[in-house]
């Protein structure tokens, strides 16, 4: 029996319409529908950034409709193909600390002090850590813990 070759011409990158936070089950369902079906879908990619859409690389939109047909909360193929420009600065990943300062307010949203407020006192952005110290404490202690484990409640004065 012949085998089917597939072609390994140049693939382009679509754009897949989903309800918005949706989109992590729907690269896992996309995923599982490639791999028990061949199809020639290259990759997947679903940005945290941005809400509502996903990423599939294919070489023609065939492919694409293919793994999608009877996907759920999938709403469609936005027309055209999109340049790998336009996409690659969901590719870079952006340090942690990113956007924080000193004086401003966070909420610790993992760790032993998850659900606390603290003041940001100093940012180590190579190692992409900070130290706070707890608003509520009764002694102001210096704790420092990752940058990805709290989230910017108020920005501090200047």
């Amino acid at each position: 029996m012949e085998e089917k070759k597939k072609d390994q011409g140049a693939s382009k990158i679509y754009a897949v319409r989903t309800t918005v936070g949706q989109e992590q089950s729907v690269i896992e369902m996309i995923a599982a529908k490639v791999y028990k079906r061949q199809a020639d879908v290259r990759s997947l990619l679903a940005p945290l950034t941005l809400k509502g859409y996903v990423f599939v690389e294919a070489v023609d939109e065939g492919a694409v409709g293919e793994a999608i047909m009877g996907v759920p909360h999938v709403r469609g193929i936005v027309e055209g193909d999109i340049s790998l420009k336009e996409i690659e600065h969901f590719l870079e990943p952006k340090p942690a600390v990113t956007g924080l300062e000193k004086g401003d307010i966070i909420e610790l949203i993992a760790g032993p002090f998850k659900g606390e407020r603290a003041r940001v006192i100093r940012l180590d952005k190579v190692k992409e850590e900070i130290t706070i110290e707890l608003l509520e404490a009764t002694v102001p202690i210096p704790v420092t813990v990752r940058g990805d484990h709290v989230r910017v409640v108020q920005k501090g004065e200047v």
